[in-house]
């Protein structure tokens, strides 16, 4: 049974978090406190955090920060705030998703059920011989899920590394934000393709040498991106 952890400081949408996702087969925890939150996701083992950002103690964004150094369990950060800054920087800080309040208690647990199900086929993959792809001095190793850029060796999120090598298996194609959205996160994208954007523009400062002249992922005006070999 996959554990998740919500940290989230009012209590009735806590509550029907954990009701939602308990009907659903998963055991869940509940924390109110930020500080109190990161302690206990780092020192136990749960599948999935669902972390509110704004928090007593700790925000969200710390807490993000701070277990991203040490774990790479998908993230669902959840706020009530709108603004695109507040996504961007979240999912620039290594959250997997990012949804904003009100919500459908439903589409949280799909995307729940979608993060775990796309971690536990990553983790529990592999083979006897590591799978490596190698284009003009990007080196991606699928196996042991690590990438060097001339010899240096770069760190990426869950959600950033799958979208590169996505992207890489798949050179000189033409995919939409949309389509993108979909392979990457397992859902169909819900009228918001912010995240897709993101993840590009976090990559691309990690592998390009000059991002304004990408030499591995153009974009595509109006409509998507494209893996260039």
């Amino acid at each position: 049974m996959s554990r998740i952890l919500i940290i989230e400081d009012e209590i009735a949408i806590a509550e029907l978090e954990k009701d939602y996702l308990e009907l659903s087969g998963f055991e869940v925890a509940l924390e109110a406190d930020g500080s109190q939150g990161l302690k206990r996701a780092l020192e136990e083992d749960f599948d999935l955090l669902i972390l509110d950002l704004m928090l007593p103690g700790l925000d969200g964004f710390e807490i993000c920060r701070r277990f991203r150094e040490v774990k790479n369990t998908p993230i669902i950060m959840i706020s009530a705030k709108k603004e695109d800054i507040d996504k961007i920087r979240g999912l620039g800080l290594g959250a997997d998703d990012y949804m904003t309040k009100p919500f459908s208690p439903s589409e949280m647990v799909a995307r729940v059920k979608a993060h775990l199900a796309r971690y536990e086929r990553l983790i529990g993959s592999g083979s006897p011989v590591n799978e490596i792809i190698e284009i003009r001095g990007l080196k991606i190793d699928k196996t042991a899920r690590r990438v060097w850029v001339n010899g240096e060796e770069k760190n990426f999120t869950t959600k950033e590394f799958d979208l590169l090598t996505f992207l890489a298996q798949n050179p000189n194609h033409v995919f939409a934000k949309e389509e993108l959205f979909s392979k990457i996160w397992d859902m169909e994208s819900i009228g918001d393709i912010a995240t897709v954007t993101v993840h590009i523009k976090k990559i691309r400062e990690k592998i390009e040498f000059n991002t304004a002249k990408p030499q591995y992922i153009e974009t595509i005006w109006g409509v998507g991106y494209r893996f260039k070999v």
